[in-house]
């Protein structure tokens, strides 16, 4: 009798593609701010006492990933802390303790009041800023006249920052980040600022840029409807604290309910 081999039925592995990288890592991110009381200055000058300096933890130890292509939209009242997490992404924030890993990813923030050197042009801004940023003067002089097109700012891209008004000062800041296009996108409620044919050709451009599954975006804003139609998950921060962060409509209607 001849013996036949078993035969072990083959099983088919599939691979999981689901799988995405982060782009963002933080991990327990304290950021605090010292402020000197002025009656505590003059009070010290005149009693030879020590100045009190009182801290404000304006971000306390918060922990969230944010993958590859991702939207993140990060929403709370005054103070909660949204745009100082935002400016520590950036760099420009740097943590009492913690971490912040950007998986060595360019990235880019688009706030008023932030990344201009106010004395000279906005042409010559838009080299600085782009150099910045990690460009090449080259590429940065290749994509100038494109940015300068969209921003539409006219004679005034020839003269000082300094004169712009805040509407053109977003304007140059949202063509510069649009146009270079980072691998990471910073927005702190620029999208709201500007005339309103501005705002729908922003507004229409960032959802183009947000389309490339490539590009992770964080976006600040107290829009509720704004984060609703462009964010993949929601952060909601109170009082430097995650409150809660996951997916976009649950998060926001419990933020909705809480401040009404």
């Amino acid at each position: 009798m001849i013996e036949q081999e078993a035969r072990i039925p083959s099983v088919e592995i599939e691979e999981n593609t689901d799988i995405v990288e982060n782009a963002i890592e933080v991990r327990n991110l304290v950021i605090g701010y010292k402020s000197v009381q002025a009656y505590s200055i003059k009070k010290s000058l005149l009693k030879l006492k020590k100045v009190q300096v009182d801290e404000f933890i304006a971000v306390n130890d918060v922990s969230f990933d944010v993958k590859k292509g991702e939207i993140l939209g990060i929403i709370g009242k005054n103070g909660s802390g949204k745009s100082t997490m935002l400016k520590a992404l950036a760099g420009i924030f740097s943590p009492d303790s913690g971490t912040i890993d950007l998986k060595g990813h360019t990235v880019s923030l688009l706030s008023i009041g932030v990344g201009f050197e106010k004395q000279v042009t906005g042409r010559e801004n838009i080299l600085l800023s782009g150099m910045l940023l990690g460009f090449s003067e080259e590429e940065v002089r290749a994509k100038m006249p494109e940015i300068i097109k969209f921003a539409g700012l006219g004679k005034f891209i020839d003269m000082p920052v300094k004169t712009y008004s805040s509407g053109m000062y977003s304007k140059l800041a949202f063509s510069i980040t649009a146009i270079l296009e980072t691998e990471i996108m910073l927005i702190d409620e620029v999208l709201s600022v500007g005339d309103e044919k501005f705002k729908r050709k922003s507004y229409s451009k960032m959802k183009e840029l947000i389309s490339n599954k490539d590009r992770t975006v964080v976006i600040v804003s107290h829009s509720i409807s704004t984060l609703r139609d462009l964010c993949d998950k929601v952060m909601w921060m109170h009082e430097g604290k995650i409150r809660r962060i996951g997916e976009k409509n649950s998060v926001l209607d419990e933020y909705k309910e809480f401040m009404s």
